[in-house]
């Protein structure tokens, strides 16, 4: 937005204005602390999906104990 010489002061100083409004409003946050971010944003993967209920690896350890538990046993026999 560079001003030319055939534009006015006040031309140029509304568009320095203008730009300057623009780029302040690029900063603005919906969030006024970085914990309601962080709770909005898992809020929002949550519905998505993103965090689905995998039952997979507390059922694997707990296999994965038992193994070993059972193999230590005959282990001492």
């Amino acid at each position: 937005m560079a001003a030319t010489r055939q534009d006015s002061p006040r031309t140029a100083l509304m568009m320095l204005d203008d730009a300057a409004q623009a780029a302040r409003s690029g900063f603005a946050c919906m969030f006024s602390t970085a914990d309601e971010y962080e709770a909005a944003l898992i809020a929002e993967r949550r519905s998505q999906g993103r965090y689905g209920s995998s039952h997979f690896w507390p059922v694997a350890m707990f296999v994965g104990c038992g193994l070993t538990a059972a193999g230590a046993v005959l282990l001492m026999l």
